[in-house]
């Protein structure tokens, strides 16, 4: 958790683009979730106390995906923060494993979108858009 200027507690919150080429690996939110239900969001999750980011990046991944990446030595590509969470993102081109859904209480679905794919779907957050097709376009 994070505390704001004005004393609001916040959720830190990593998350990993998963860039395979021209896909991204998006994670579906079961619509029973309490918090961002029935939307594609990007695989991460909470940030425990006393955990560097990095390394709560690579243990999310390993327990919603099935993969071992490298703890990022950079900073993230992309931050995001509104008044419930602080969120670091991470591009991922490398891991060791092929994704599946562990998470299954998580996530009723996982899969690769390429970028004429992501404007149909109901995104987690407003930004996602933007950051994904920026994303993507780097080679």
């Amino acid at each position: 958790m994070s505390t704001s200027a004005q004393g609001v507690t916040r959720a830190r919150i990593v998350a990993a683009f998963l860039r395979d080429g021209n896909r991204v690996l998006l994670c579906h939110r079961s619509p029973e979730r309490r918090w961002y239900p029935d939307v594609w969001d990007l695989p991460g999750g909470h940030v425990e106390p006393g955990e560097l980011p990095g390394a709560a990046l690579a243990r999310e991944l390993h327990e919603e995906l099935g993969i071992e990446v490298t703890v990022p030595a950079g900073p993230p590509m992309q931050q995001i923060h509104t008044d419930a969470f602080d969120m670091q993102i991470w591009l991922i081109e490398s891991w060791t494993g092929t994704p599946v859904n562990v998470a299954l209480d998580e996530h009723d679905a996982i899969a690769w979108f390429q970028e004429n794919e992501l404007g149909e779907l109901r995104l987690a957050h407003d930004s996602y858009l933007a950051i994904f097709t920026e994303a993507l376009a780097v080679r």
